[in-house]
């Protein structure tokens, strides 16, 4: 189909595929982007270990940038996440430059509100924004928006990974935002969408495509540790766990450790020690990538229900294409 989306970011299907972190790399954003969609490499793709250096951080992401576009002709994005404070902010500067370097068209930004100096950068290096506020509110979204950005990414509390603050569910947040913007731009549904019932219900609500995270991990192109791959379609999401963190709360499914985040939560320990304990996103790292739950967690967003086998990431694109209207 053809639409604000497709034709903002040169793609067949306005589907784009979450960052992810370390659980993106060359050949499953290829694969999304090969399937029509847009493809995204998260903030740490192919990367494991924490260089503390950042030209050797922006070295490993341009190799990750060249491995994709052996594997795909197709455009691709790259994510982008900004601090409050741009003077803290050692990756964003050589980070863009990268991307006009390597030709990447878009950037999926994530941010607790609009920065002016990287957001104006990147209108400047005619780079396309497709900006996710972290919380998605009436004050954060507006002001993008009058800013100039692309698309807007509604969140809901559905998602897996770091959630909003706002505990307000996708499909609810989502015609909000789209009555927010009035027509300005387009926007995308994101949190709990893996099959396409929730794309034909994003589309009537007034989605104008779908930003999906959960649904891409369950896929035989995914970095994702085998066990945790047939953890995913194994487990709905009720069985899922919820614990209070920085900054407000994650979900795991069962593990040694995510039940003592769990317990430590209903003991009233700060969201900062549970953060600690869970050793910030680290412990997701080796959750999600190693498969340890002993020493890490997994967390999914409430799509994961509709999950029911590894498969290629292609067929999950088709899948989610079936619920786009083809009016």
């Amino acid at each position: 189909m053809v639409n604000r989306i497709t034709k903002i970011l040169g793609i067949e299907k306005p589907i784009i595929q979450g960052p992810l972190f370390w659980l993106t790399n060359a050949k499953l954003v290829a694969a999304v982007s090969n399937a029509g969609g847009l493809g995204v490499l998260g903030a740490a793709a192919g990367q494991y270990k924490p260089t503390g250096n950042t030209a050797i951080t922006v070295d490993n992401m341009r190799k990750e940038i060249v491995a994709t576009k052996k594997l795909t002709d197709k455009p691709f994005g790259l994510s982008l996440m900004f601090d409050d404070d741009p003077s803290k902010d050692r990756h964003a500067q050589p980070m863009i430059d990268l991307m006009v370097e390597e030709n990447v068209p878009v950037a999926v930004v994530y941010a607790n509100h609009y920065i002016p100096k990287w957001f104006d950068l990147l209108k400047e290096k005619g780079i396309k924004i497709v900006y996710r506020p972290a919380t998605p509110t009436k004050a954060v979204v507006k002001d993008a928006v009058d800013h100039g950005v692309d698309v807007i990414v509604a969140t809901g509390f559905d998602e897996g990974g770091t959630v909003p603050s706002n505990v307000i569910g996708t499909f609810s947040i989502v015609p909000y935002i789209v009555d927010v913007v009035d027509g300005q731009v387009p926007v995308m549904a994101a949190g709990g969408i893996a099959d396409e019932r929730g794309v034909r219900a994003a589309f009537d609500l007034g989605a104008e495509g779908i930003f999906a995270g959960t649904a891409f991990l369950a896929t035989d192109e995914a970095p994702m540790a085998e066990n945790i791959k047939e953890q995913l379609v194994k487990l709905d999401a009720e069985d899922e766990v919820m614990f209070k963190a920085e900054s407000k709360y994650y979900r795991s499914i069962p593990g040694t450790l995510p039940a003592k985040l769990v317990k430590m939560s209903e003991e009233g320990k700060s969201n900062e020690e549970v953060w600690r304990a869970a050793d910030h996103y680290k412990g997701m790292q080796r959750g999600m990538v190693e498969g340890d739950l002993d020493n890490g967690y997994a967390s999914f967003g409430m799509g994961m229900s509709f999950i029911k086998k590894i498969e290629p990431v292609k067929t999950v694109v088709d899948r989610l294409a079936k619920g786009i209207p083809t009016k």
